[in-house]
């Protein structure tokens, strides 16, 4: 909400701002390294904690050691803090790691950085009054944007949302509808995607109950409402445990759809995750594995003779046909490429400063992230913002331009007016028509 193009537009939207601890850390002053005695007392070598620490602040450790991190329970002196539990990370405790990464580096100590205690009850206090009031809240529950094939474990947000109004607001039924947003290329622009609705999830009595009742009750209520969100979200989401195991379900479908049948995108969501289903159910099963296998060599084939899957029905056409198709879709591509080409020499500049912008974005967010795999996420999120924000100056370069055109011709006083007015009305006409000429080039490309 405090970035100067983001935060207005969040505000119009009426967005509720969630701080995030790792958003505002800061680098700690000396080096820290575990007592041997005892793992939850941190040492540190020209540090200064009593200055930069506090009870319930975080010590988060660097990437080399999977970014562990740990609650400051006290702080005793400039060089000594008790943390409330070991340093732990994605995979539970691990104290061995840092003491390892600490011989490692001769037993200097590592960097760390500190976070902030981020107190909630404001965000949640406006997450009810919203919901109050009859309105939606759309949430993310991984807490945060990947290219996995698979989901984050869930954050807890969502369920604290829902009970929380329910408890505050007896006469308030809220309901915790999992949304599917399922697509092959997000990083492309114009790429397609298809929005899955499931069923809205209903919150049990006997869980609010318990949500009231406080302590061990509520923690234990909303654990289980969130295993119920999770299980809701399975049914619109496309989940592997690897890349590999992905592809292997989008060749077998390609294989299993007849020759000439087109498939809708809902379609082909629907079949990729009855593929992943049934794999995952008989992977261990002889002839799966085989079968397996054979695909496998299938794609490794069409890689090596350089054929895409949906080109081996007609690989085989006589010679004739094939070059008369060939002749027939270069002149269609020649046509198309013609007309694109205005819109893609004036909005030249738009595509070639957001691929550079986004990529340098991407780069920096996978150095920063545990999660990300190729930072792809990040590239469709920065190739929009940079659209956005340089779009509009842009074409009001070319309308100052068109202005400056026709004073230097002596224009009348109406033609320059109308000069700027009619170029900003043309531009989007023909960056839309490009953009529509373009999709059917590389559809015809294709």
């Amino acid at each position: 909400m405090t970035r100067y193009i983001i935060g207005p537009f969040a505000r119009i939207l009426r967005s509720i701002p969630v701080r995030r601890a790792q958003d505002e850390t800061t680098p700690g002053v000396g080096n820290i390294c575990l007592s041997e005695e005892d793992p939850c007392l941190v040492l540190g070598r020209g540090t200064r904690f009593l200055s930069q620490l506090k009870p319930k602040m975080s010590i988060l450790l660097p990437k080399s050691v999977s970014s562990l991190s740990a609650e400051v329970l006290e702080v005793v002196s400039d060089t000594e803090v008790k943390i409330k539990k070991e340093f732990a990370g994605a995979k539970g405790a691990d104290s061995a790691l840092f003491r390892a990464q600490v011989a490692a580096n001769g037993g200097s100590g590592l960097e760390y950085k500190t976070m902030p205690f981020i107190n909630h009850e404001d965000m949640y206090h406006h997450a009810h009054e919203s919901l109050k009031s009859g309105g939606s809240i759309g949430i993310y529950p991984e807490g945060g944007s990947h290219d996995r094939t698979d989901l984050l474990p869930l954050k807890a947000g969502a369920c604290i949302m829902a009970l929380g109004t329910m408890a505050a607001y007896p006469e308030v039924n809220v309901k915790i509808v999992p949304v599917g947003i399922l697509y092959f290329h997000a990083h492309r622009f114009r790429s397609r995607a298809v929005v899955e609705f499931g069923q809205a999830v209903d919150i049990p009595p006997d869980l609010l109950d318990k949500y009231k009742q406080g302590g061990v009750s509520k923690r234990e209520s909303i654990s289980t409402l969130l295993e119920m969100v999770f299980e809701g979200l399975k049914t619109v989401t496309l989940r592997a445990p690897d890349y590999e195991t992905l592809m292997l379900a989008q060749a077998a479908r390609r294989l299993y759809s007849t020759p000439g049948q087109h498939l809708t995108l809902g379609q082909t969501v629907e079949l990729n995750r009855r593929f992943l289903e049934g794999y995952a159910q008989f992977k261990d099963e002889p002839r799966v594995i085989k079968l397996r296998e054979d695909v496998v060599k299938y794609n490794r084939l069409l890689r090596d003779l350089r054929v895409r899957d949906h080109q081996v029905p007609v690989a085989q056409k006589a010679v004739w046909k094939t070059f008369g198709l060939l002749m027939y879709r270069l002149v269609l591509l020649s046509i198309w490429t013609v007309l694109a080409f205005p819109g893609v020499i004036l909005n030249g500049p738009v595509f070639i400063i957001a691929s550079i912008i986004s990529r340098r974005k991407a780069k920096e967010a996978l150095v920063a992230s545990n999660v990300k795999i190729a930072g792809r996420d990040v590239l469709a999120t920065w190739k929009v913002l940079v659209a956005l924000g340089l779009t509009p100056i842009l074409y009001g370069f070319y309308a100052f331009l068109s202005f400056l055109s026709a004073y230097n011709q002596g224009a009348s006083l109406c033609r320059l007016i109308t000069a700027p007015i009619v170029t900003l009305i043309l531009l989007p006409c023909v960056a839309y028509a490009a953009l529509k000429f373009g999709e059917a080039g590389l559809d015809v490309l294709k």
